[in-house]
């Protein structure tokens, strides 16, 4: 977990938002760029375009999960097994964050503080990833966890 870590760090000194980070992440691990989705994912930073909303971190974790269980092209087929992925996902995130905050709203997280921010945000960052990781291991997506071999944003 050190390196997810230190990668997520680095990630947000180079301003990238949450919802960003875990796009970034989740390319990194399948040894893509796509800096065309990263900024698309800025759409969701600070709870839906900075109106404190739902959290970026949750909302991009779903998007983090349909990179790879959705469906792209026309001669895919979406996957069965996302909806029942994000709803894992959410479930897991109201129980851990939801109860733990008073909601899953951006603006209930952190309250207006920078200090919650600075504070709450990287762990859930952190914490969400790996659970994603966890989720897609689980379902077949993934054989191994992140490595921080590929690195370029």
């Amino acid at each position: 977990m050190a390196n997810v870590a230190e990668r997520i760090a680095q990630l947000r000194a180079q301003g990238f938002q949450c919802s960003q980070i875990l796009l970034i992440l989740g390319l990194e691990h399948q040894g893509k760029k796509n800096p065309d989705l990263v900024r698309a994912m800025a759409g969701l930073a600070n709870g839906l375009g900075n109106c404190g909303k739902v959290c970026g971190v949750l909302t991009g974790s779903a998007c983090l999960l349909g990179l790879y269980a959705g469906r792209g092209e026309l001669e895919e087929q979406k996957n069965s097994e996302l909806e029942d992925m994000i709803s894992d996902l959410v479930t897991w995130f109201e129980e851990k964050y939801g109860n733990a905050y008073g909601g899953i709203d951006c603006g209930i997280i952190v309250n207006d503080d920078p200090w919650n921010r600075m504070l709450r945000c990287p762990n859930m960052v952190i914490e969400t990833y790996m659970k994603v990781q966890e989720i897609l291991k689980d379902n077949g997506f993934i054989e191994e966890q992140y490595s921080q071999e590929n690195e370029g944003y």
